[in-house]
């Protein structure tokens, strides 16, 4: 069974950074895309970035030039670098991974990290 396992999050200052990582239990080789999400009290989960197997990435506008995505296909990994924080950067966030199963494909989250950002 598929699971992701998410680590770093935590309180920065405004124009602070952190630093999220996220890692599967599984073989990476039909992968197509590991990425985060978030969801901020009362709002809809939104994409924040994602990395395909294609190569391409992709940002929310809110995000574009200050985060960061890279994902190590070998290990298995995907991190997301967050600089200039803004307190509507506060938000749980959310690994992401869809998985090819040649019949299906299947999205799988992690279990969530907080990020809090003071103003």
């Amino acid at each position: 069974q598929v699971q992701l396992v998410e680590s770093g999050g935590g309180l920065a200052q405004t124009g602070g950074s952190l630093r999220l990582s996220c890692s599967t239990t599984e073989s990476p080789l039909n992968i197509n895309a590991m990425g985060w999400f978030r969801q901020a009290p009362g709002k809809q989960r939104e994409l924040v970035a994602v990395s395909r197997s294609s190569g391409i990435t992709d940002y929310s506008d809110s995000v574009l030039g200050r985060f960061r995505i890279s994902r190590d296909n070998a290990k298995s990994t995907v991190n997301l670098q967050m600089n200039n924080l803004k307190p509507e950067d506060t938000a749980v966030y959310y690994c992401y991974e869809e998985r090819d199963w040649s019949d299906y494909v299947n999205d799988y989250w992690g279990q969530g990290t907080q990020v809090t950002v003071s103003s």
